[in-house]
């Protein structure tokens, strides 16, 4: 079986030196079905190895889970890649950070009093230690010495620029190796000389994070490994995107000249990322470096292949780069050759959130956080017994409060505009609040934070108890219709969900317009796209071919604001917004 070894300064493959081009492709942010046609074209761009991270929040998202199914399913996407004849990189962390919702680390772990997360901690390395060993299990047959595609693993992720526990570094290592796993293992950090050595493990390849200014890169990191290979592990040709900010791109020539570099120097490298894909569902992350900042649904991180898979020019330009270095195939993949259907459908049907919610009720005394009900989404609901106006308050909005009196509304406070306080017109009646998580901080100290509405709420200089609270069952929400008692009705204000449905001969890629509509989530199919907000940079969802059919497709919406028009409109091609505000 084929070995892989670590050399004086090269990875040495069957003894013969060896260069790692690999590309990130997350088999979590693409359907199954196109898992192939992507590493196919990682394939024809030049690439011998697809590299992952693994999310531990989506395998688990309760204690003692680890669902594999659907686009979870990491043995068919490693076996995919070793039937394109690519190897793997594999990076279970358990930290990830890749702008996913937390990190990657599930909220659960935050729960339990006491624990205290990338430490070494009892209560969490006895969670993390079941994690590996899941994951492992996948892993541990798939390794190049086995006949398998996977000839690395990765050891955390950037830890230098979290904590400097060596002994929980350690422990990771040694799980990992007790688990099976006998190819190389490396730990990554951006090329900073604190962040290398709190991040790093003798023993275990150091590697880079960076996507520039390579020679100095590449000095930092031979500083702390003088001998072996250099990598990048993460070379950044692209950025992600924050609702209410521009859509980031970096420049094709600039960006090729710097994996020219890069692959000058004789190092190898993993490009982050050869194709993002997409956020669905409610899965992207947030930063909170002062001030709250959710990412947008499209992970298109202007990649060599885009958000549906298309080749981009920067995908020509990295082909062009790599073919001086190693050979590369002759073939290139074709460019689309017509636009996706364009089409318009009627949301019809509303049903009224707050008077049809789809989840239980419970009582409690004091506001619940969204973590208490485990919700992304819920209704908080209690009478005043007061008169005249008052000052509403709240200790902290996470992430976003809207406020209902007697069914009417009354305003949204919003935690990136550090919101606490609304003034309501009289203090008698049905309050109502619909809260919303919109994305869990996935880097810095802020990660794992309880999510909803923190510290007391309160009336005047008096705490509001006695409250119902509902969390929204979200997969629920699509067949909302076939509920007992949710009817269409006449539209009320508040979040509303609605449908709409259209006829199509064959199922193809689709991209939803949403810059009309206010702030939400939509399905097809009941296939959740993820959200969409006209503060924008994305104008556009992306809908994958597979999940959708010849004939009739249903389209569901929630629309947590306001919905200015019922058409829904599918476009041509996807729209990510300017890239200057």
């Amino acid at each position: 079986m084929p070995d892989l070894a670590i050399g004086t300064s090269d990875f040495l493959l069957d003894g013969r030196p060896f260069r790692i081009l690999s590309g990130a492709l997350h088999y979590f942010r693409v359907h199954p079905d196109a898992w192939s046609d992507r590493i196919e074209k990682a394939r024809l761009m030049g690439l011998n190895t697809i590299e992952t991270y693994v999310p531990w929040n989506a395998h688990s998202p309760r204690p003692g889970v680890f669902d594999t199914s659907g686009m979870l399913d990491l043995d068919r996407f490693l076996r995919e890649v070793a039937a394109a004849g690519l190897y793997a990189i594999v990076r279970p962390g358990p930290y990830i950070c890749a702008e996913w919702d937390n990190g990657g680390l599930p909220a659960w772990l935050f729960q339990e009093a006491g624990a205290e997360v990338r430490r070494y901690e009892p209560k969490f390395m006895a969670a993390v230690t079941e994690y590996l060993r899941n994951v492992l299990d996948i892993v541990r047959p798939l390794q190049l010495d086995r006949g398998g595609p996977v000839l690395l693993v990765q050891v955390e992720n950037e830890y230098g620029a979290f904590g400097n526990d060596s002994t929980y570094l350690k422990a990771i290592a040694e799980t990992i190796r007790g688990a099976g796993i006998t190819v190389p293992l490396c730990t990554v950090d951006q090329p900073i000389d604190a962040m290398l050595e709190a991040g790093g493990l003798d023993g275990v390849l150091r590697t880079g994070s960076f996507g520039s200014r390579v020679g100095e890169r590449l000095a930092a990191l031979r500083r702390h490994q003088p001998e072996g290979p250099l990598m990048c592990m993460e070379f950044w040709d692209g950025w992600f995107d924050n609702w209410g900010g521009p859509h980031h791109t970096t420049g094709v020539a600039e960006t090729a000249a710097e994996l020219d570099a890069l692959l000058a120097a004789g190092a190898s490298v993993n490009i982050y990322m050869f194709h993002g894909g997409t956020n669905f569902g409610l899965t992207s992350g947030a930063n909170d470096k002062g001030i709250y900042q959710p990412t947008v649904t499209s992970y298109d991180y202007d990649a060599p292949l885009d958000e549906a898979g298309n080749p981009t020019a920067k995908f020509h330009a990295f082909r062009e780069v790599i073919s001086r270095y190693a050979d590369v195939p002759d073939a290139v993949p074709p460019q689309p050759v017509a636009a996706a259907p364009e089409l318009t459908a009627r949301l019809a049907d509303p049903i009224g959130l707050l008077t049809a919610a789809p989840g239980t009720w419970s009582d409690h005394e004091a506001v619940p956080t969204l973590d208490d009900l485990d919700a992304r989404i819920a209704i908080f609901r209690t009478e005043l017994t007061g008169g005249g106006p008052a000052l509403l308050s709240f200790g902290e909005v996470r992430d976003r409060v809207q406020v209902f009196l007697d069914g009417a509304p009354v305003g949204i406070l919003e935690r990136e505009r550090r919101e606490r306080a609304i003034m309501l017109p009289h203090s008698r009646g049905r309050l109502e609040l619909v809260v919303e998580d919109q994305g869990r901080v996935n880097y810095g100290p802020r990660i794992g934070e309880p999510k909803g509405l923190i510290g007391p709420v309160r009336l005047g200089a008096d705490e509001l108890t006695g409250w119902s609270a509902c969390a929204i069952d979200l997969e629920r929400l699509p067949q909302l219709w076939d509920s007992a008692g949710c009817t269409p009705a006449a539209l009320v204000p508040g979040p509303t969900v609605w449908r709409a449905t259209f006829e199509l001969d064959d199922p193809a890629d689709l991209f939803l317009r949403t810059d009309a509509w206010g702030k939400g989530i939509a399905w097809l199919n009941g296939f959740n796209l993820g959200r969409y907000w006209s503060r924008g940079p994305q104008a556009t969802l992306y809908v994958p071919s597979p999940v959708v059919r010849s004939g009739t497709n249903t389209l569901v919406v929630l629309e947590l604001d306001t919905l200015p028009t019922t058409t829904a409109t599918f476009t041509g091609a996807a729209d990510l917004g300017p890239t200057e505000l």
